[in-house]
C-alpha cells in the first residue's frame, strides 16, 4: 500500500481511511500561509520542508464565527455540529483521498465548499472523498480565504497589486486547483483529468473558475450545485460588485471599523480583530469585478465570451431559491407586470388567474432562480459543450420534516449517509449510490452515462437540449423527466435572452 507521496515541497505521508484501499492525506499545504504582509495578497508559493509531513488531520477552517449550536439551526443539526472549530488565518490547505494500490492515469475532482463566501470549510463531514474515491477517482477538498480576509478590496490593495486587486478567495481555489495539476500525478491522477465541482457559494465559484480564461486547460469539467442563480424578479442575488465599490466600501472598514489609515496598518491587527470588526461591519464580503480574474458575474458565466468552454453538470434541490412576484393583489400585480415586462405586460398577466389575490399570485408565479439561470445558459451556450441539468426530490426523513432543504443534497452524491443523524432507509441510500454512479461517470467523461457501481447501466440522462429540454429527476425513481418552461417562465427567459 502507498501511504507516502513525494509533493513539489516535500514528502508527505497519509493514513488508511476506513476502506484501507484508500489513502487520506489531510492538511497538505498548497501555498504560503497568507497572514502578515500575505494578507489580502493573491496566495504566494509554499516553502519546502525536510523529512516526512505527517498529513493526518484536517488543517483549521478558514476564519469565521463559530458555529452556533441550536436545535433550531437545521445547519448546526446537519453538520456544523463543533461548537469549538479550530479556525485560523493560515488556512491554505488541501486534503486528497487517493487508492492506495499506486494507480495511475486516475481522473481527479477538486471540490470548493460553500457556505455564502462567508463561512464553511473542507473538514465538513459531509465532505468525505473516500466513497467518490473508491470508484478510481482522486478527491481534493480546498480550503480557500473568506468574507473580510478572501473579499475585501481597498485602494491601497490595487495599487500594490494591480494584477490580483480583489477575490482572494477564488485565487486561493485557482491556486489550489493549479498545485493539483502539478501534483496530482504522484498520487495517482491525471493531470489533463481534472473536475472542479462546488455546491452554493461552491457551486458559484466554480462559475467564476469558468469564466476566468486565464484558467484554460486547468480543467476539463465542471458541476455547479445550487449555486447559479439569474434574477427574473428583483432579488437579493447581487453578489458581485464593481471593483471601485468594493474599494470604498474598504476604505471605510479601514477608517471607520479598524481605525486605521493603511494596509500595512491594517495588516498588522491580530486576525481574531479583524475577523469581528468584519463580521459587525454592514453587508456581506462580496466578489468584486476587477477585470483582472472576474470581467463579469459569475452568475452569468454563460455570456463571458473568453470563458473555459467545457461540459457542465448543474441542478438544485426542488424547493430552494424560488421567487415571486412583488404583488398581492391585481392592482400591484399589473404594476408590477408593467416593470418586469414592460409591452408584453398583458402576455405576462395571462399567466395568472384573474382577480388575482396574494396566494394565486404566490401559486402561478413562482420561478426557480436557477431552474432560471440553467435555461438561460442552455440557450444561450446553445450547439457548444453539453450541459446536463438535474433536479433533487427526494423524501428527506427525520423529526424536523425539513423538505429538500438547501444543501441536502450533499449527503447524497458523495454518498455519506451513514454520517448524518436522519433515519436513511433503503430508498436513501439506492439513490445516494447512483447519484455518485453519476457524478464519477461525468468526472471520467464528461458524460453522466454509462454503467452503475452494480455493474448495470443507469437509467438515461440526456443533455439538456434548449429546444426539448429534459433534466434529471432524482427521487425514489430516478429518471429523465421534461422541463419544457411553463408560458410565465419562457416570457421571462425570452426577455432575458434580448
Amino acid at each position: 500500500m502507498i501511504r507516502r507521496v513525494k509533493t513539489e515541497n516535500g514528502w508527505v505521508r497519509g493514513l488508511p481511511a476506513a476502506d484501507p484501499r484508500i489513502t487520506s492525506y489531510k492538511g497538505i499545504p498548497f501555498a504560503a500561509p497568507p497572514v502578515g504582509e500575505n494578507r489580502w495578497r493573491a496566495p504566494q508559493p509554499c516553502e519546502d520542508w525536510a523529512g516526512d509531513r505527517l498529513c493526518y488531520d484536517f488543517a483549521p477552517a478558514p476564519m469565521q464565527p463559530p458555529p452556533v449550536i441550536e436545535e433550531s439551526n437545521i445547519y448546526t443539526r446537519e453538520w456544523q455540529v463543533d461548537p469549538d472549530l479550530a479556525v485560523s488565518e493560515d488556512c491554505l490547505y488541501l486534503n486528497v483521498w487517493a487508492p492506495a494500490q499506486g494507480q495511475t492515469g486516475l481522473p481527479v475532482f477538486v471540490w470548493y465548499f460553500g457556505g455564502g463566501l462567508q463561512v464553511g470549510y473542507p473538514s465538513e463531514m459531509e465532505f468525505d472523498g473516500e466513497r467518490i474515491a473508491r470508484r478510481g477517482v482522486v478527491v481534493v477538498t480546498v480550503g480557500y480565504r473568506l468574507n473580510v480576509f478572501g473579499f475585501l478590496a481597498h485602494p491601497e490593495i490595487t495599487a500594490e497589486a494591480p494584477d490580483a486587486p480583489a477575490n482572494f478567495g477564488f485565487l486561493d481555489q485557482q491556486a489550489a486547483t493549479r498545485w493539483v495539476k502539478r501534483n496530482i500525478a504522484a498520487f495517482g491522477g491525471d493531470p489533463e483529468n481534472i473536475t472542479i465541482g462546488g455546491q452554493s457559494a461552491g457551486g458559484m465559484s466554480v462559475s467564476a473558475q469558468i469564466a476566468c480564461k486565464a484558467n484554460e486547460g486547468l480543467f476539463r469539467r465542471a458541476i455547479i450545485q445550487s449555486g447559479m442563480f439569474a434574477s427574473p424578479y428583483p432579488s437579493l442575488f447581487g453578489l458581485n460588485v464593481p471593483l471601485a465599490d468594493a474599494e470604498e466600501r474598504g476604505r471605510r472598514f479601514f477608517e471607520e471599523a479598524l481605525g486605521v489609515s493603511s494596509l500595512a496598518e491594517a495588516r498588522a491587527l491580530d486576525a481574531q480583530t479583524v475577523l469581528q470588526k468584519g463580521l459587525a461591519w454592514p453587508g456581506m464580503w462580496c466578489a468584486a469585478i476587477d477585470n483582472v480574474f472576474q470581467k463579469r458575474s459569475s452568475n452569468d458565466w454563460f455570456s463571458e465570451p473568453e470563458r473555459v468552454v467545457c461540459p457542465v453538470m448543474m441542478g438544485s434541490t426542488d424547493s430552494e431559491f424560488i421567487l415571486y412576484p412583488e404583488a398581492a393583489d391585481e392592482e400591484s400585480l399589473r404594476r408590477f407586470a408593467q416593470a418586469v415586462a414592460g409591452e408584453e405586460a398583458g402576455r405576462f398577466l395571462s399567466c395568472f388567474t384573474h382577480p388575482a389575490t396574494e396566494e394565486s399570485i404566490r401559486a402561478e408565479g413562482a420561478v426557480s432562480a436557477i431552474d432560471f439561470a440553467i435555461a438561460l445558459a442552455s440557450r444561450r451556450t446553445r450547439g457548444g459543450a453539453p450541459i446536463y441539468s438535474y433536479q433533487f426530490a427526494m423524501d428527506i426523513p427525520g423529526w424536523d420534516h425539513p423538505g429538500t432543504f438547501h444543501s441536502v443534497d450533499l449527503w447524497f452524491f458523495f454518498e455519506t449517509l451513514a454520517k448524518c443523524w436522519r433515519p436513511f432507509t433503503g430508498r436513501h441510500y439506492d439513490l445516494a449510490r447512483r447519484m455518485c454512479d453519476y457524478w464519477v461517470n461525468f468526472m471520467k467523461n464528461g458524460d453522466p452515462n454509462g454503467m452503475g457501481s452494480d455493474g448495470e447501466p443507469l437509467p438515461e440522462w440526456p443533455v439538456l437540449d434548449p429546444d426539448a429540454p429534459r433534466r434529471m429527476r432524482f427521487d425514489a425513481d430516478p429518471k429523465a423527466e421534461d422541463a419544457t418552461p411553463s408560458p410565465l417562465m419562457d416570457l421571462l427567459l425570452s426577455r432575458a435572452e434580448r
